[in-house]
């Protein structure tokens, strides 16, 4: 573990460290409300000072529905276009899905982040998707599905290598990833979400996780963050477990949830994974199951999980760039990219 970092006194993560103490089984309306509270904030200050030497495409409809929430954004270095087919080769495509539990949160936020990645010489496509509780995760995965189609398609317009993709996210976008990455090799998954995976499991050469909800097992655990009412806002209505007793309908969620959780899906046919987490992260225990998991399968598994003793470790961290925490996983995930992704 790395142990370094002092707490910045702004922000969504100061607001975390002091509400630390009291968010148990946090309702959905009240995590919407926090997260509405600090998004504009945070919209600016991880996107100040932006990132030159990289070419910018906002707000692509990938589905053709003009909403919003069915928009990309494409970020390559400047000299992406000298790295097409035509002109010898093109880059490693890195696909990133932004968190904020599945109700809440905006690609925008992620542009600092996705541009110093493109800056490294990968084109970076940054994702909206539906979010519940107007929609359901069938609907977000099948957005997911839709951005996939689309960089499958077009990602070559812009200097992208659509065989070589490496699919990451944060918080709920790590779960989003992570659920696409398992659902391209196990049909029993893709089918019960109702996807045809429209990237195939060998064109995925990476999965990245920042503080990702991915062992679902946890929100059964007594005191955890968030109320078992995030598992069922992501069920459709009619698939609401159904009991006659509350322990019955407990362990109904519980199956339902089997097939949201990552962790349960993720086997030895999963491609290397990058995972940053810390001891100050909600979802630690996750992360670090996740990790163990799949190095009984064994698969590659590279980390960086920082100590209590980091104060600027909170959750989602990695998106404030003036933390040397960050720039170190900035750094790593470079490498990282780079090494799952060479030719051979």
């Amino acid at each position: 573990m790395v142990e370094r970092g002092r707490a910045d006194p702004s922000g969504v993560f100061a607001v975390g460290r002091r509400a630390r103490g009291v968010l148990r089984r946090v309702p959905v309306w009240v995590w919407r409300l926090l997260m509405r509270a600090v998004s504009p904030g945070e919209l600016r200050r991880f996107n100040a000072e932006p990132i030159t030497g990289v070419r910018y495409w906002h707000d692509i409809d990938f589905v053709g529905d003009g909403i919003r929430s069915h928009r990309l954004d494409v970020m390559a270095p400047d000299a992406a276009a000298d790295h097409t087919p035509e002109h010898g080769g093109a880059l490693p495509v890195y696909v990133y899905f932004h968190g904020g539990g599945w109700t809440s949160g905006d690609k925008a936020s992620l542009t600092k982040y996705c541009a110093r990645q493109a800056a490294g010489g990968v084109v970076v496509v940054n994702v909206n998707y539906r979010m519940a509780p107007h929609f359901h995760l069938g609907h977000v995965l099948e957005d997911a599905n839709a951005a996939l189609r689309w960089v499958s398609a077009e990602i070559d317009g812009y200097g992208g290598d659509a065989q070589r993709i490496v699919l990451g996210g944060d918080s709920a976008g790590g779960q989003i990833s992570a659920l696409m990455t398992a659902a391209s090799f196990q049909p029993e998954l893709a089918e019960h979400h109702g996807l045809v995976p429209a990237v195939p499991a060998a064109q995925l050469k990476g999965l990245v996780q920042h503080c990702s909800i991915v062992d679902f097992s946890v929100f059964f655990d007594k005191g955890f963050v968030m109320s078992l009412n995030f598992i069922r806002m992501l069920l459709p209505q009619s698939t609401a477990p159904s009991g006659s007793t509350p322990a019955q309908r407990r362990h109904r969620l519980r199956e339902a949830a089997h097939f949201m959780s990552p962790i349960e899906w993720l086997d030895s046919r999963c491609p290397p994974v990058f995972i940053t987490t810390s001891e100050r992260d909600f979802f630690y225990a996750s992360n670090m199951n996740l990790i163990a998991r799949l190095r009984e399968h064994g698969v590659h598994v590279d980390t960086l999980v920082y100590g209590w003793g980091s104060a600027n470790t909170e959750h989602t961290w990695q998106q404030n760039f003036r933390y040397p925490e960050s720039q170190e996983v900035y750094r790593r995930l470079q490498a990282f990219i780079t090494a799952v992704t060479v030719k051979v």
